[in-house]
């Protein structure tokens, strides 16, 4: 079974352009967009088999990494929102 993508850019395509320019100019943005890679990666990692880790720990992660990516949702479409009006 394929493991999913949960990289941003995978799963807000037509945000590409508004997290570009938010990673350049917000640097609050740019520090929650680096923690979420970085789990990203690490559930990932741990996914895939080539981390070994507790089930409660994996399942920790995971929602740490829900959490930043609602953060960043949230910061996107008042990014979006703020452009369009």
């Amino acid at each position: 079974m394929p493991l999913e993508k949960h990289d941003l850019l995978n799963e807000l395509p037509e945000s590409k352009d508004a997290i570009h320019k938010l990673k350049m100019t917000d640097q609050h943005f740019a520090k929650i967009f680096e923690a979420y890679h970085d789990i990203d990666h690490e559930v990932r990692r741990i996914e895939q088999g080539v981390e070994t880790t507790s089930d409660e720990y994996l399942e920790e992660q995971k929602k740490k990494r829900l959490s930043l990516k609602d953060q960043l949702y949230g910061m996107i479409r008042d990014y979006e929102a703020s452009v369009a009006s």
